[in-house]
């Protein structure tokens, strides 16, 4: 079945524009278009479709607004069309934090090159998210799990059901074993501990490092999906709710306890051993690569330089970014965790990393701090 899609916006050009794009596709449906916050909410119930795209600034009810009074009635995943501003970063992130899933470029040359690569982009990202666990938003301490559904590789693009019938890939069930969820890795001292991430991550993290204490004994590298103009905005914000000290990484910058160090957006960031101190490298993005920055080039780096001595941590996100950078990890002797499907809101890198054999505990979301805490403190 086609996934069905609400579009919210106060433009009628962008309205039918995306209307156009997405209707394209024999995936996909435009069920209704709404040109404000009111309007979505009456139409989301009313419609009841598979996924919603929602633009923020809008008159009668902004965005944000809407979507935390959509999720409190039913959780029906909302992707965000965001400015690449700082200003639009922190609005994007208040819509995250809200209970949206993701987010896109509202500007579609920020997207794609030409139309095709735009389409593929969009359709992806929509049928990818319609899979996927929206939380009811509010305070990220303590997110209630809703929905039950996978979302699978990037480069699986299936038709999707309609919710809550939803496939549960076998190999997925078979790795997420009561045993291997519950077991435990003996605790240890880490040199440092990195946590990779994408779709459902800023959430994520903010979740997991908000409970550390301030004298947390390890450094910290956070790599998370996201573009240069919003990293520094969302460093900022989990230092702002953390005890822990956070800041968007800087060539050059040193590791140290209670320290955590982002990734920034459309960068590579890499972790040196010099004389057992680790050191920062910030690397121009590479174009072959999807991702900038990439969990795997981290990760590798990461291998390679305190080999058998790194705790390596994937959580909710698309595609498979992580994977090989966690089994360099492994062939070095570092210990990995990966996110369970249950609290994921897209299990695509911790599916892949799971399913690969990396993984030595499978954890849900609010239990990864908790370990945390246990393990390395």
């Amino acid at each position: 079945m086609t996934v069905s899609v609400l579009i919210v916006d106060d433009s009628s050009f962008f309205r039918k524009r995306l209307s156009e794009i997405l209707g394209a596709s024999s995936q996909i449906t435009v069920v209704g278009t709404a040109s404000n916050g009111r309007e979505a909410v009456e139409q989301a119930e009313k419609l009841r479709p598979d996924v919603i795209t929602m633009d923020y600034e809008m008159p009668v009810m902004d965005g944000i607004t809407a979507v935390r009074e959509i999720l409190r009635r039913h959780p029906i995943p909302v992707l965000m069309f965001s400015s690449l501003t700082y200003d639009g970063a922190r609005v994007t992130l208040d819509a995250l934090e809200a209970g949206a899933v993701d987010f896109l470029p509202k500007n579609f040359e920020e997207i794609a090159g030409n139309s095709s690569q735009l389409q593929k982009i969009l359709v992806e990202r929509v049928v990818s998210i319609a899979r996927s666990r929206p939380s009811s938003g509010g305070s990220t301490r303590t997110p209630e799990p809703s929905g039950a559904s996978a979302a699978a590789d990037r480069a699986a693009t299936p038709a999707v059901q309609r919710r809550p019938v939803v496939e549960r890939p076998a190999a997925a069930a078979a790795v997420a074993s009561p045993e291997r969820h519950h077991r435990r890795t003996p605790s240890r001292h880490y040199t440092v501990v990195a946590i990779g991430t994408s779709t459902g991550g800023p959430v994520a993290l903010q979740n997991v490092l908000i409970g550390l204490p301030a004298s947390f004994p390890a450094p910290l590298i956070l790599v998370q999906h996201m573009p240069a103009s919003f990293t520094p905005a969302f460093a900022e914000r989990l230092n702002r709710s953390c005890q822990i000290q956070v800041r968007q990484a800087e060539d050059g910058d040193l590791l140290r306890p209670g320290l955590a160090l982002l990734a920034p957006g459309g960068k590579q960031m890499m972790v040196e051993n010099r004389g057992g101190q680790g050191r920062i490298r910030i690397l121009p993005g590479d174009d072959r690569l999807n991702y900038k920055p990439s969990v795997d080039v981290t990760f590798g780096s990461l291998a390679r330089s305190f080999p058998g001595k790194t705790l390596g941590i994937v959580l909710t996100g698309m595609g498979a970014d992580g994977r090989e950078g966690c089994r360099m990890m492994k062939q070095s002797g570092s210990i990995v965790w990966s996110q369970d499907e249950k609290s994921s809101v897209i299990y695509g890198m911790p599916m892949a990393v799971a399913k690969a054999g990396l993984s030595d505990e499978v954890l849900a979301l609010n239990d990864v701090c908790q370990r945390l805490k246990d393990g390395v403190c």
